[in-house]
């Protein structure tokens, strides 16, 4: 099992879980973050620390795609350790549906 970030980041981008990871697992791009299954050690305390609620098991239905986008990005994004700023129009884009094919071009998490 791991964890994954999922659309509800995408333009929030609040940053609360990556200082509570203890194995600095997260990575950050333009308009999210990202957290790489491999190193992943399912703690779990990233995520209830998410505004957004945007973290979620891989065991939860539907998480297929997640996992492979996450898995894609932490690739090429770099790792972050410390929270940096909220976008100021992330409550503008929280909870907002269509963030996915609005910034990566499409609407499947796994070929974005």
């Amino acid at each position: 099992m791991t964890y994954v970030v999922t659309e509800n980041c995408i333009k929030c981008k609040y940053m609360d879980c990556v200082e509570v990871c203890p194995v600095d697992c997260f990575y950050v791009g333009a308009e999210t973050l990202v957290i790489n299954p491999d190193e992943c050690i399912d703690c779990g305390v990233c995520e209830p620390e998410c505004p957004a609620e945007a973290i979620k098991p891989d065991t939860e239905p539907g998480m297929e795609g997640w996992i492979a986008f996450n898995a894609k990005y932490a690739a090429l994004w770099p790792n972050v350790t410390e929270k940096g700023d909220t976008p100021e129009d992330a409550k503008e884009w929280d909870g907002k549906p269509g963030k996915l094919e609005a910034v990566f071009g499409s609407s499947d998490p796994a070929s974005a």
